[in-house]
């Protein structure tokens, strides 16, 4: 699938906001502990992206209840669902000054289409040694889900199904989707919510 970006402009893909929030200091801490100046840029992709993905547990794996949204609050909390992962590897990476955005697939909730559909975020970062935007999924690997770092085929968390009406959304966005972070604000319990409230489609 080629991949579509939503502005052309990288700096769009670096800026901090509410919830990609590089600058508080719990995701200080981690950066001064993940990065340091000899490392390429592509090698803090890769930590980065293994951080998140390997010490930040999805709320749902665990059947914890907080919710998190805010990237500080994952670190707060080492847990969090997609939606919240995704802040979290998007501000340690666009605190490297690297172009990291949204990217977004429709997915059965369960593992029947009658069970419903939600939206599932992941990354897509910009590697300038190589001149490409590439897709980062840092859900958290499980038994049956084997997301790997690659900058030439994509390993994702999740291969789409096209015969159950999932879909594979190509624009990398330069924000979170809105109806994302409305879902983690306004939400109290995160399995009531992975149950019934997560949205499902853009």
């Amino acid at each position: 699938m080629e991949l579509i970006i939503e502005s052309s402009d990288l700096n769009d893909y670096m800026k901090e906001s509410n919830v990609v929030n590089f600058s508080h200091p719990l995701i200080e801490e981690t950066i001064t502990d993940l990065f340091n100046d000899k490392q390429k840029e592509i090698e803090k992709v890769e930590t980065a992206y293994k951080f998140v993905r390997d010490n930040i547990s999805h709320t749902w794996d665990i059947q914890g209840t907080i919710v998190t949204c805010k990237a500080s609050e994952v670190l707060q909390y080492k847990e969090g669902i997609c939606y919240a992962k995704s802040n979290l590897l998007a501000a340690l990476l666009r605190s490297q000054g690297i172009p990291t955005g949204f990217c977004y697939q429709r997915l059965m909730i369960f593992n029947t289409p009658d069970k419903g559909y939600s939206l599932h975020a992941l990354n897509g970062v910009y590697i300038r040694d190589l001149n490409k935007w590439i897709r980062l999924d840092a859900r958290g690997n499980k038994t049956g889900v084997k997301a790997e770092f690659s900058t030439n085929e994509e390993i994702l968390a999740f291969n789409i199904q096209e015969q159950f009406d999932e879909k594979d959304y190509p624009t990398i966005y330069t924000d979170p989707n809105w109806k994302t972070i409305v879902t983690l604000e306004a939400s109290t319990n995160a399995v009531e919510m992975y149950k019934y409230q997560l949205p499902d489609s853009l």
